[in-house]
């Protein structure tokens, strides 16, 4: 994968890229209208948000408190927490856990921290292959190219670049242009991965700190064949996604889906607490 450069003038000129430009036109379809209509649809929305705020301001000024407690409880279902201070850190946590089970392949969840620490070139440094399985991150990583989205992170390639890079990583694989094709043929590949892996790493949305559960959110089903696979799962997260109840936890997912997709819910919602 390669390293996202940080020169904001080499990259906002892309900007000046008229196909870039005819993709993202549809942001405000996809996105912002969606959005629109969710919101007009809920109509205890403002009340969720200033309920979610009440929540958020609560966690960060009793954020040790509720730390412990979420280690207790993780800890009382047969999970470890590890806490890093850094990105450096947190790469040498993950490489050290991997080394330590053997793991080869590990498939990946879509992560933006892990984006922040850079969790993928780490592996990679040690001799460890992560295998992106979120559709956009996977066409990402197959181009090498940083997310341009925190929701839909490849919503800036056509579907004619995505059968591209296919027909060139996909061994034996005819070029395909429709969309439905592109996914099946993306799923079969996957799928295959899935079962090779020796571990499974995801983010979370919420971290309960009265159950010890991490909470993940996604619209494909690979969260959960990541963390549920493979034999050693690890949940790379920050600090503040730590919620005090499961009832909280309930109030903020409420609000997630409409603001980001523009659904009601998204089509998975899983609650993880402990090993099998």
């Amino acid at each position: 994968m390669k390293p996202q450069s940080h020169d904001f003038a080499a990259r906002a000129a892309a900007t000046a890229d008229a196909r870039l430009q005819d993709v993202l036109g549809r942001i405000d379809a996809k996105f912002v209208a969606a959005r629109r209509r969710a919101v007009e649809a809920l109509p205890e929305y403002e009340a969720l948000r200033t309920r979610a705020a009440e929540i958020r301001a609560h966690v960060l000024d009793h954020l040790d408190l509720y730390l412990e407690h979420f280690i207790e409880r993780v800890e009382a279902a047969g999970g470890t927490v590890h806490l890093a201070a850094d990105a450096a850190a947190a790469q040498a946590t993950i490489v050290d856990l991997c080394r330590a089970a053997g793991v080869r392949m590990l498939t990946k969840s879509k992560s933006m921290i892990g984006e922040e620490v850079a969790v993928n070139e780490a592996l990679e440094a040690a001799g460890i292959t992560p295998v992106e399985t979120d559709l956009g991150e996977y066409i990402l990583q197959l181009a090498g190219e940083p997310p341009s989205h925190i929701v839909a992170p490849a919503f800036h390639k056509k579907k004619e670049e995505v059968a591209a890079l296919f027909a060139r990583f996909h061994a034996g694989s005819p070029p395909r242009a429709e969309g439905a094709d592109l996914v099946a043929e993306a799923r079969a590949v996957l799928r295959a991965r899935y079962f090779a892996a020796d571990a499974g790493l995801t983010g979370a949305n919420f971290l309960v700190a009265e159950t010890g559960q991490a909470v993940l959110v996604t619209n494909e089903g690979n969260g959960d064949l990541c963390q549920s696979l493979p034999r050693l799962h690890i949940v790379l997260a920050s600090i503040e996604k730590i919620v005090p109840t499961l009832e909280d936890a309930t109030t903020l997912l409420r609000l997630l889906a409409p603001s980001a997709t523009g659904q009601e819910i998204t089509a998975y919602t899983s609650f993880s607490l402990g090993p099998r």
